[in-house]
């Protein structure tokens, strides 16, 4: 296990005074079995925070790559129907690697994240005609390809449709996010 989730599973028992297998026992009595079912309940009815919501719906799903036996499986099956964008996704690893050897690589069931000590992107095949790059840049203005983002996870996103719209501004926006999250 990352240092990181660590970190979150004894903050999730020292801020609500419940273990992990507490909280997916109380979700598993819920009969809830869809991620966003999950996390609506937890922070509508219990008050959890955004992440702490997240970590017990992955784990509860066994959706996030500490639970995954074959992490390459958890991205092969992100690309099924849009092995298109799968050339982009391998693209970006490649060029994303070579900012540090300090990057977290943690596949989940949709997106890969990117991780120093914390998430600076998240690589995301989100539909058939769009891949999207999630990108933290806290305090940054959206600005030429970086436009603002509605997810709770990224700051900001950037949108390609081909392999050619990884040009030199797609990856200085992202090794600017590498940077801040050292």
């Amino acid at each position: 296990m990352d240092k990181a989730t660590q970190t979150m599973l004894d903050n999730l028992h020292k801020n609500t005074g419940k273990s992990l297998d507490k909280w997916i026992t109380i979700v598993k009595n819920k009969s809830l079995g869809k991620h966003g079912q999950i996390m609506k309940f937890l922070k509508e009815e219990e008050g959890l925070s955004h992440g702490f919501a997240n970590l017990i719906a992955l784990k509860t799903l066994a959706t996030d790559a500490g639970s995954a036996e074959d992490k390459n499986e958890l991205i092969d099956n992100q690309y099924k129907g849009k092995e298109h964008f799968r050339p982009i996704y391998d693209h970006l690893i490649i060029e994303i690697s070579k900012f540090g050897n300090d990057i977290e690589i943690a596949p989940k069931n949709a997106n890969v994240s990117l991780r120093r000590k914390k998430q600076f992107a998240l690589l995301h095949p989100i539909t058939k005609t769009r891949f999207e790059i999630g990108i933290n840049l806290k305090s940054q203005e959206p600005a030429g390809k970086l436009l603002a983002s509605g997810n709770a996870m990224c700051t900001h996103k950037i949108n390609l449709t081909e392999i050619s719209d990884i040009d030199q501004e797609v990856l200085d926006w992202l090794k600017k996010a590498y940077e801040n999250a050292g």
